[in-house]
Order: C-alpha cells, then structure tokens, then sequence
C-alpha cells in the first residue's frame, strides 16, 4: 500500500474539519499544525485499517458478481441429454 496523500485542498478541508471537530465537541481550540499532525498521524496508523476494510468491501462485490456471472453461464448451457 502507498502513503496516503492528500491534495492541498483535501488536507485543508479535513484539517478544518479536524478543528471544528475538537471545537464543537471537545470545546477545545486546536492549532493548524497540531490539526495537521493529528491528521497524519491518523492517515498513517488507522489510515491502513480503513483501507484494509475497503478491500474487504471490494472483495466481497468481486464474489457477489462472479457468482452471479457463474449462474448466468449455468442459464445459457445446453441440454447434452438430448
């Protein structure tokens, strides 16, 4: 897997959105750098489980749609008891 990189917009709105979080819910001021490092720090360390999670997801909607290809041959094969 490679690091996780976000543009310079991405990394903006999610540091905002970092910020207001402790804001709003924690009732705490937090700096542009500490929100920055929070958000490395979490892309680095949890980043990998979500990833992990969302290649589980595809894997699963990869079997689901092989199967349903696999009955869709089982439908258009011909009778060789005739």
């Amino acid at each position: 897997m490679s690091e996780i990189e976000f543009s310079i917009e991405e990394k903006q709105a999610l540091v905002q959105k970092i910020k207001s979080y402790f804001n709003n819910e924690l009732g705490q001021d937090i700096g542009q750098f500490d929100a920055e490092f929070l958000l490395d720090f979490f892309s680095k360390e949890v980043g990998v489980h979500f990833y992990n999670l969302g290649l589980h997801d595809a894997r699963d909607v990869f079997h689901t749609s092989m199967a349903s290809i696999d009955e869709a041959i089982y439908v258009i094969e011909k009778d060789t008891t005739t």
